[in-house]
Formats: C-alpha cells, sequence, structure tokens
C-alpha cells in the first residue's frame, strides 16, 4: 500500500484484499458495489482473528488479563473513531451495530421525548431510508409534523422552501446525510446547519456514504448528533457508531434497556450508566468494533484525502466511459461534486436484468431503488443501476463495467 497526501496507488492497496484473488465465471472480480458494503483488508481480517485467537472475553466485567485485553481493545477503537471524526470526547461516541440502529436511536430516544403536536422533522427527498423512515415513525407517533425538502434541477435540496417552513411550523429536528447513497452528490450542508439551529432545532448528520470517502469533523460541521456504518469503510459488518454532543446524551433516556447499561436496579427504580455506557445495552460487539478500530487505522494511513481525490478521478473517467454506451442515462451532479457513486439506466432494460447480465461477466453492481423510494419518485423510476468505487478501485473495472454494457444490449437487442 503506497499513498501520500495528494496520490494513492489503488493496484498495491488492492494486494491488501484477498477477494480479489477469485474469478467470477472466469472473468476478474470487478467489485462495484461498494457503497452497498465495503471490502475487507488483510489487516482487519487478521487482527480481528488474533483478537479472538488471543485475547477475547467479555469488556467491563472481568478483572483477569483476558477481560482486560478485550476492554482495551474496545475502548481503544472508540478512541480511534473519537480521532476518526475529531469528536471532542470518546465518551460521546456510543457503539451501535450500524448506522441504521444509530439513527433509530436517536429518532427514538430524543424525538420520543421531545417531539409533540405543532412541531416539526425536516429531512430531503434525497435520504436513505434509514434517516427517513424513524422520523416519520416518530413524528407521526408523537404528533408531530414530519416535512420533506424536495430537491432542485441540481440534485440539492431546495433551500428555498425553508423561510415558508419556518413561518408555519416549530422546527425540531432536521435530519439529512452528507453523501448521498443513490447519487453520490456530496452536499454543503452548512446553511441548513445554521438554519436548523436559528429554528433551535437539532441537526441529525447521516454519514454512512461520508465516512468511507472523505475526511469528517463533527465539530466543523457543527451538527448535534452524527451516524456512520463499519461495513462501509473497511471494518466489519455488525458495527457502527453514533456521536452526540454530550449534553444531550446525557438528557436523553436509553433506547435499550438490560445488562450493561445500568447503575443500579432497585425492586422500585434503576438508574443507568453514564456515557457511552448508557446506550449500550448487553454484552458489546467485542470484535467488531475492535476490528472497526484496525480498519480507521487502514483508512488513515491511506489518507482520506487520497481516496477522496482518487474516487473523483474515478467518477470522471467513468461517467466519460459510460457516455460512450448507447442509449444509457446517468443521473446525479458532475463528478466534483459526487463520491464515487454512479447511477444509471440501459433504455428498455430492467435494472435487475442489466445487473445479472454484468454479473455473468464478473462485474458487480447494485440494482434496484437503493433505500431511496422518495428520491426514485421523484425521478419517476422504479430502480436504477448504481455502480459504485473505492480505494481499491481500478479503472480497468470500469472498462469491464462499459464492455459488459455492450454485452447487455447484445443480449437484448
Amino acid at each position: 500500500m503506497t499513498a501520500d497526501s495528494k496520490t494513492l496507488n489503488a493496484h498495491a492497496i488492492r494486494a491488501d484484499f484477498p477477494i480479489f484473488e477469485q474469478l467470477i465465471h472466469g472473468k476478474p472480480l470487478a467489485y462495484l458495489d461498494s457503497a452497498n458494503s465495503s471490502q475487507k483488508p488483510r489487516q482487519v481480517i487478521d487482527a480481528m482473528t488474533t483478537f479472538y485467537e488471543t485475547s477475547y472475553a467479555n469488556v467491563h466485567r472481568a478483572v483477569h488479563v483476558l477481560g482486560e485485553r478485550a476492554t482495551a481493545g474496545l475502548e481503544g477503537a472508540r478512541e480511534k473513531v473519537r480521532a476518526f471524526i475529531n469528536a471532542p470526547e470518546a465518551r460521546e461516541v456510543v457503539f451501535v451495530r450500524n448506522a441504521t440502529e444509530g439513527l433509530n436511536l436517536i429518532a427514538y430516544a430524543w424525538g420520543g421525548a421531545n417531539l409533540g403536536p405543532g412541531d416539526a422533522v425536516v429531512v430531503t427527498e434525497l435520504e436513505h431510508h434509514s434517516n427517513f423512515v424513524p422520523w416519520q415513525y416518530i413524528a407521526q407517533r408523537n404528533g408531530a409534523s414530519f416535512l420533506m425538502l424536495e430537491i432542485d434541477d441540481n440534485g440539492d435540496p431546495d433551500l428555498s422552501q425553508l423561510d415558508a417552513i419556518a413561518r408555519d411550523h416549530t422546527v425540531k429536528v432536521v435530519a439529512t446525510n452528507l453523501v448521498s447513497n443513490s447519487l453520490g452528490t456530496i452536499h454543503d450542508l452548512g446553511p441548513l446547519v445554521r438554519w436548523a439551529h436559528e429554528q433551535g432545532a437539532i441537526f441529525v448528520c447521516d454519514a454512512a456514504q461520508a465516512a468511507p470517502h472523505m475526511p469528517l469533523d463533527v465539530q466543523a460541521l457543527d451538527c448535534d448528533f452524527l451516524a456512520i456504518s463499519g461495513h462501509k469503510m473497511c471494518g466489519p459488518s455488525g458495527i457502527g457508531a453514533v456521536w452526540g454532543r454530550a449534553r444531550l446524551l446525557e438528557a436523553m433516556e436509553p433506547f435499550l434497556l438490560g445488562g450493561h447499561m445500568i447503575n443500579s436496579v432497585r425492586y422500585d427504580k434503576t438508574t443507568w450508566g453514564e456515557l457511552p455506557h448508557k446506550f449500550e445495552a448487553g454484552t458489546s460487539p467485542i470484535v467488531e468494533a475492535y476490528g472497526l478500530g484496525v480498519a480507521v487505522d487502514y483508512l488513515s494511513a491511506v489518507g482520506l484525502d487520497a481516496i477522496e481525490a482518487h474516487e473523483h478521478e474515478l467518477v470522471a473517467y467513468a461517467l466519460g466511459r459510460l457516455g460512450e454506451v448507447p442509449g444509457l442515462k446517468l443521473y446525479g451532479p458532475p463528478a466534483d461534486r459526487r463520491a464515487g457513486v454512479v447511477s444509471f439506466n440501459v433504455e428498455g432494460i430492467h435494472p435487475h436484468d442489466v445487473a445479472q447480465i454484468l454479473d455473468m461477466q464478473g462485474v458487480a453492481i447494485r440494482a434496484g431503488h437503493h433505500c431511496c423510494q422518495p428520491l426514485m419518485h421523484k425521478l419517476g423510476l422504479a430502480a436504477t443501476n448504481r455502480a459504485s468505487f473505492y480505494l481499491y478501485t481500478v479503472r480497468e473495472e470500469i472498462d469491464q463495467l462499459v464492455e459488459g454494457l455492450h454485452t447487455v444490449q447484445k443480449v437484448f437487442a
């Protein structure tokens, strides 16, 4: 693996990923589905295996050597995540299964207690269902309004709607993503964050698609909560993290009850533990958290700036090559305004058929609504094809995609 502040060697990085050592249907694997879930480097796989073999025990419970090693591994990972997102304190980082669980935690524990009739939650038309449905559900359950900012012709949330919303509603929550998982759009959240705080609202950032691909700084974003998933950033599945401002987390009631999250239990009363443990009921995802910490080390060594620049180059190349395919329609912003995601459709051919034929060519993409049905409705589509790139993606895979699309058209001619 070689990298500096501006460039990375994707061909060298691929050697860290065992998944690429196989053929798929007799062809090299072109894995263009990293926005769905990323592949894992040997460094993460081997570190987790070694942890299981040498250091596994339950955490925060034992005074024996294995318990101390395991606790140190878990809490060391928490500190790595803190530094990765530039959070003020490690105790503000709560481990969850994934960003979806984290966003549900915020919706239930904060929204459930703070939203009521006359209040409003504002999301955008670009949201993944994980940052849409929990807020929709809590708002409807509590009698609050649920409002959706439509997107403009550039694929950005239309902020011209904000004045009318502020006039007619008491806004309590604004929730949106930093990077769209469907279109790849990188959003300038500054104006929306400032507007949210002017209304006295909290701002919730879904950073599941941003964390793997670009530097994150919760203090610079000035958000109030942020959620990430480990499986999208070279870490294992089953682990993610929520960051929240300490004062908000301290004021919130817990989301899950039992086990490690308590302070004391009596017949007539139970009291909660301190942060972050108040929100981490039961046995923690110990080795998964440790693996996430190793993944953070790996990405930091490559450099998030280098990953971001690499993806911009790949997107520009992909848009050019895909533009050569007749009857192909592209969706989303220009290359300089998007992360490593390209959504498209081939005229007259269902996305699922496209993806199935591509699989026979060794090319793995995603086909579907990408958990973004409101956006698909806006675009007048049932589904799209999505090719997504990461630090290990090389141009040859994009060429393989384009060749596969020509094969698709021949098959359905």
